[in-house]
């Protein structure tokens, strides 16, 4: 074979901007995937909306990141409950999003028109992105195919949104910059039935950017830098309840695909919080400010490494490390008198984790069979909940937590089996674990005449669970079906222990009507369930159905009794979510339609939040020379979807019929 050219040698080196190759023992669980296309053809352009589109993806509250408080934007799979804490893992190209104080998500922070892949993987026993993955975990990659696109949308209430992304090839790699802006004067969230003449919209505007640059080291090695910023501030419909997050984020990763494929991955973050909190009175005519997170600083640092060795025909092995180094800590006035505060007061610490994992597959004939496993040091230190007097400077509270350490193990066996050309079968058993956030063990705090106490002492939850499924892909169907059994131990939530008026340990007093809350570790969570999808392709058109039914229950004993036996807050029995799109390369379409059960806003199942049903749609039509106009439709027949209930009943709404038109450029190199 006649060898190449040094230059043509050079442009054959392809720029993939991705992590290593998907390993084999993938298909031990299941995973979906929505693609680029599929995102760019979304009803909406937020990331936490399109979750929707896989049943049992289950954001804290109903609510999106425009109207929802940004702390109740968690993210779970198999309906194992929560806080505003994610259960459910969320990587972007490598790096964990869970914020480093609370463990929340920043979804305003994600560009969709910026990724090549959303990946939403269910099941425990997650090995190499850390621990944390109790339920599952969502993978996003960015793009990196060369070309230009920017859109621009006008909507509902003052509503605009836009995106402009430019990949182009830089001598041998290619420099990406992206960024996006949305803002819009928001709805009112109390539905009107409740409102009063405190109740106003709530507006919100977010930004963000993100510059990436893939460099080819050689045919073999690529190095990936990322640099992304934002910032997102919203309110949250009364007087003095704006929020205000920013962050950025620095990432370096090699990836070699030779012969010994391996990859190093560093990264810091850094953000900052800042949230007023306010109470209505009963008539809902005046709003007074309760408490004011003026400066929430967060940062985290962390690394990864995987190699890939060689080991004959048929195995595949894995071998790393990786470790991640949190801190933050709140600052804030709260005990409001007369519009001012009385107190200020600290509360933080640091924690952090390292570990070293290892896999192996032998796919060999129909029978895969995998085996994995890591092992966890884990720490939190440095805790502190500090109270002074703002008129007098005296220390009112000056509590320092005494450091804590452990080791923790994650593991999954499972096994996929080729029973015939079209079927398959697959089951696994798996450890996992999740580390309390900073947030949890050291932050008293109050929503509404609602106040919740932290606890320094609280253990690491800990998962273990076991699934079993089936795979039929006649023809044109792709049909999945798994049953699963897990068992959340140590789970942590909110505890209701008493309620007002009174004056209770760890957050002072509780005016009438308010319940007083602790966050514990309660028994376990014990979740039985059944998940479904069908997916139908040919030609242009393509069908999708996902379904969810889960039996989730609290297994309480101790503080905790009074829970025993009953469903753990928001979440939902069952969820389903249906959609048809068609794409012809010129004209799309997509309609989606989105069902879920009822759930409890509280942990005593007094509060109940009716089911909900809601319709999108999307519609592209070409003008020319790579022009296009969009249609977007949210919950098109204008549903009340209710996302929140507070002790007197008043209903919050999720956001309403929302309607969108644009207009689209795109040119691929």
């Amino acid at each position: 074979m006649q060898a190449l050219p040094p230059q043509q040698v050079e442009q054959a080196i392809v720029v993939t901007g991705r992590a290593l190759a998907r390993p084999s023992s993938e298909q031990v669980l299941q995973s979906d995937v929505l693609t680029a296309k599929e995102l760019r053809n979304a009803p909406s352009a937020r990331l936490d909306r399109l979750l929707d589109r896989f049943a049992g993806v289950q954001l804290f509250r109903r609510s999106d990141a425009r109207s929802a408080h940004p702390t109740s934007q968690g993210v779970t799979l198999r309906a194992l409950g929560g806080n505003a804490a994610s259960r459910a893992q969320l990587i972007l190209d490598g790096v964990p999003q869970s914020d480093p104080f609370g463990g929340w998500i920043e979804w305003p922070s994600f560009d969709v028109a910026d990724l090549a892949e959303v990946r939403v993987t269910r099941g425990g026993g997650s090995f190499v992105n850390g621990p944390g993955a109790l339920g599952g975990t969502i993978e996003l990659a960015s793009a990196a195919d060369p070309g230009i696109a920017a859109e621009l949308d006008g909507g509902s209430r003052n509503s605009i949104e836009g995106h402009l992304s430019a990949r182009q090839h830089v001598g041998s790699g290619i420099a990406a910059l992206a960024v996006q802006a949305s803002q819009g004067s928001g709805f009112i969230p109390v539905a009107e039935r409740w409102r009063g003449s405190a109740d106003q919209p709530a507006p919100y505007r977010n930004a963000s950017g993100r510059f990436r640059w893939i460099k080819p080291i050689s045919g073999a090695t690529e190095l990936q830098a990322n640099l992304s910023i934002f910032g997102d501030q919203r309110e949250r419909g009364l007087r003095f309840t704006s929020d205000r997050s920013r962050g950025s984020d620095l990432s370096v990763r090699l990836v070699s695909r030779g012969r010994w494929a391996w990859s190093i991955l560093g990264y810091g973050q850094l953000r900052n919080f800042r949230s007023s909190f306010a109470a209505v009175d009963a008539q809902r005519t005046q709003a007074r400010r309760t408490a004011l997170q003026y400066d929430v600083p967060g940062r985290s640092a962390g690394w990864s490494a995987e190699v890939r060795p060689p080991a004959g025909p048929g195995i595949e092995l894995r071998i790393g490390a990786d470790g991640r180094s949190m801190r933050g800590e709140s600052r804030e006035y709260s005990n409001y008198a007369a519009g001012a505060p009385r107190r200020d007061r600290r509360s933080g610490g640091s924690s952090g984790y390292g570990g070293l994992f290892a896999e192996v597959s032998s796919d060999r004939g129909p029978l895969l069979l995998t085996g994995s496993g890591r092992i966890d040091r884990w720490r939190i230190s440095d805790g502190e909940l500090l109270e002074r007097a703002l008129a007098t400077g005296s220390v009112l509270t000056n509590a320092q937590y005494p450091a804590r350490s452990g080791w923790r193990p994650t593991g999954r066996l499972a096994a996929a089996l080729t029973l015939a050309p079209e079927l398959s079968g697959r089951g696994a058993a798996y450890l996992a674990w999740r580390l309390p956030t900073l947030n949890e063990l050291f932050r008293p705090f109050r929503a509404g005449s609602d106040a919740t106490a932290a606890n320094a002492e609280l253990r690491p939850e800990r998962l273990r669970g076991v699934e079993a499924g089936l795979n039929w892909k006649p023809g044109d169907f792709d049909f999945a079906v798994t049953a699963f059994a897990n068992t959340l131990a140590d789970a942590i939530s909110n505890v209701t222990l008493g309620t007002g008026p009174g004056t209770f340990p760890g957050v002072g007093f509780v005016a009438a009507g308010g319940a007083y809350r602790q966050r514990q570790n309660i028994g376990a969570i014990n979740v039985h369930g059944l998940e479904a999808s069908a997916q139908w392709r040919r030609g242009p058109w393509k069908a999708l159905l996902s379904s969810s039914l889960a039996n989730a229950k609290v297994r309480g004993s101790g503080a905790s009794a009074s829970l025993n036996g009953l469903r753990p807050a928001q979440t939902p029995r069952f969820a389903s979510s249906a959609s048809v799109g068609w794409d012809n390369e010129r004209r799309s379409a997509t309609i989606v339609l989105h069902y879920e059960g009822a759930r409890f806003e509280d942990d005593l199942n007094r509060q109940r939040l009716p089911s909900a049903l809601t319709f999108d749609g999307f519609a592209g039509l070409p003008l020319a020379r790579g022009w296009a106009v969009v249609a977007r439709a949210e919950n098109v027949f204008d549903a009340r979807v209710a996302a929140g209930v507070s002790g007197g009943g008043v209903i919050e709404r999720a956001t309403p019929r929302t309607l969108w038109l644009g207009l689209k450029f795109s040119h691929r190199a």
